[in-house]
């Protein structure tokens, strides 16, 4: 049974009242892809009463009064994505479909959804208390660089007004919560729960281990500041060494706790357990459903966090580097179900998560001492200390594979290429190979510049390009014809114009064709962003080129299709070997 979306709903439960309302900028899908599904399944687990407000007409506070003052607290979140990249591409125009509403419609959410649904909350029942969370507050939690405004704004918990924000991923945090308030303790006396950020008194003094990272005009003003404090932030990330970190808004001060521990297996197995419907609620039919459904309904997520820490991704700021992952039964568990739905037609789409290939943490040291602060697991080479295993995750595929009424199991999720080239078993790959790819295998090289690679978090070029020649030595061996689809990405900080035309070079040489190209799109909590804003690498301090004149940053897009802009590419190569005498495209960058 679906959640309750109207008052009439709860009254047919036989409730009075709810305990909390959750508001959503997305449609409501029951489905353990979306966090509002989860947590609330989670809490009503718990024993508590939830109603769902799915993208409410947020021009008024009418619809936020559906239910009724909660009896312990509104939740809000903007939805699965941040609302402004939901709204607008790259180029800052509006888009025109939204996967996560009713038919793909646009405009059924606010710009920067979470502090609008705060505003009008506050306008219905000014005392309500509002705790905010998802992506969208996760990575805005401190003082951030906005792309959209093209300048440092507040944290997001200062601009909602709202109590508490939540941080990274929200069970035991809400459950921490729920259980406080139930007791009566009043959510401004709730200061010090792990995975929270919240705002107190200036002469407030943290538990623990804490630093203070500046005053926001001073972060506002110094990008040498902004930098500085965003590496700090990257780097408390971690369950085991995170401590308390604070920032200044005049009288008040913003104090973020340390992140909560992920879940454990157990954990995990549970909250994958609970009773979702797998689908969009009956009142989207009429509309033709919600598209985000159809990629995630026949899939299974296995794993969480990613110690790949690619610059230009929010993982690791959001659900952290330490890797976790649901026990085999689990899994094989949910493949049964999804094995009755009447619209199985026997085909998984995906085992995957964050990084497919993934199943355990990067190395024993890192249960103990958390995530190293000074490195990446794996680049710009592999540390000593990683282990590398794909044994678990054969196990696992194959154990869905043999669930009655399944086909085909496919792996959608992006795999780490580096990471499967280091695993000195060919046992996973060869699998891979024969089993799981439907003609085209995706990866993600992104670029082919060394410099460029290196300030993405990426590896050498020369492995993917060992990768390529293993990939397609396999698939002739198991008489199948597939081929590898890479993902490129223009105008990244560091990419200059000679890093682009080497690239545009690489894809003629090796003669691909990519159809779809990808500019850097600089979104909240990622270290690229940081580098895109103060033009310094967050992690060396050292200062890093950054592509900004729209000209140039629609050149180097078109180089990634030499195919269709033979006049472009011409044109950048003689004016940049003019310009820089000897041209040194064929360099490692």
């Amino acid at each position: 049974m679906f959640l309750p979306i109207l008052k009439e709903d709860m009254l047919e439960r036989g409730w009075d009242e709810v305990d909390f309302v959750y508001v959503t900028g997305d449609a409501y899908v029951d489905h353990s892809s979306f966090g509002v599904s989860i947590i609330s399944r989670v809490l009503e687990d718990a024993g508590f009463r939830i109603g769902i407000i799915a993208q409410p007409d947020w021009h008024t506070c009418e619809d936020f009064k559906r239910f009724g003052k909660p009896r312990l607290a509104f939740l809000v979140t903007a939805g699965n994505i941040d609302s402004m990249v939901a709204h607008y591409t790259v180029a800052r125009k509006k888009r025109n479909y939204d996967y996560y509403s009713p038919g793909g419609k646009i405009g059924k959410r606010p710009d920067r959804a979470t502090i609008v649904y705060c505003n009008r909350i506050k306008e219905a029942y000014s005392d309500a208390p509002i705790i905010i969370g998802g992506l969208e507050a996760s990575l805005r939690r401190f003082a951030h660089y906005d792309y959209w405004d093209n300048k440092v704004r507040n944290s997001i918990l200062v601009d909602s007004g709202a109590d508490i924000l939540t941080y990274g991923m929200g069970e035991n945090i809400l459950l921490r919560i729920a259980k406080l308030l139930d007791k009566g303790v009043p959510i401004s006396k709730i200061k010090d729960v792990k995975g929270t950020v919240v705002m107190t008194a200036r002469d407030y003094i943290p538990k623990g281990d804490y630093e203070f990272l500046g005053e926001f005009e001073e972060i506002r003003d110094s990008k040498e500041l902004y930098a500085e404090n965003f590496a700090k932030q990257y780097n408390n990330c971690d369950h085991i060494s995170g401590k308390v970190l604070t920032e200044g808004y005049g009288p008040r001060l913003l104090v973020q706790n340390p992140p909560m521990p992920p879940l454990t297996q157990e954990e995990l197995d549970k909250v994958y357990a609970l009773p979702y419907m797998r689908d969009y609620h009956p009142i989207y039919k009429k509309d033709g459903g919600v598209p985000a459904i159809s990629e995630v309904k026949f899939s299974i997520t296995h794993n969480r966090g990613c110690f790949g820490a690619c610059a230009f991704c929010a993982i690791a700021y959001h659900q952290g580097r330490s890797v976790t992952s649901r026990s085999i039964a689990s899994c094989v568990k949910e493949a049964e179900e999804l094995a009755k739905l009447p619209d199985f037609k026997g085909y998984i789409h995906d085992v995957g998560g964050p990084t497919a290939n993934f199943r355990k943490p990067s190395c024993k040291k890192q249960l103990t001492d958390g995530m190293c602060k000074s490195r990446r697991c794996l680049s710009p080479t592999p540390c000593k200390q990683l282990e590398v295993d794909h044994s678990e995750y054969v196990e696992l595929l194959k154990s869905i594979e043999a669930v009655k009424g399944v086909k085909k199991v496919f792996i959608r999720s992006g795999i780490r290429f580096d990471y499967l080239m280091y695993d000195k078993s060919d046992e996973f790959f060869k699998k891979l190979v024969s089993d799981h790819v439907s003609g085209q295998l995706r990866v993600a090289p992104e670029h082919c510049s060394d410099r460029v690679l290196s300030l993405m978090g990426k590896p050498s070029i020369e492995v993917y390009n060992a990768f390529c020649d293993k990939f397609a030595k396999l698939s002739r061996t198991a008489g199948k014809d597939q081929y590898v689809v890479p993902y490129l990405m223009s105008s990244h900080p560091g990419s200059e114009m000679k890093d682009a035309i080497h690239l545009s070079e690489y894809i003629q040489k090796n003669k691909l064709a990519p159809e779809q190209v990808q500019d850097f799109y600089p979104t909240p909590g990622t270290a690229s962003t940081c580098m895109f804003y103060t033009g310094i690498d967050p992690f060396t301090k050292k200062e890093v080129y950054v592509p900004r004149d729209y000209k140039e940053k629609q050149t180097q897009r078109a180089l990634l299709q030499p195919q269709k802009n033979k006049d472009v590419y011409f044109k950048a190569r003689n004016k940049t070997k003019k310009r820089n005498g000897k041209y040194a495209s064929g360099s490692k960058g």
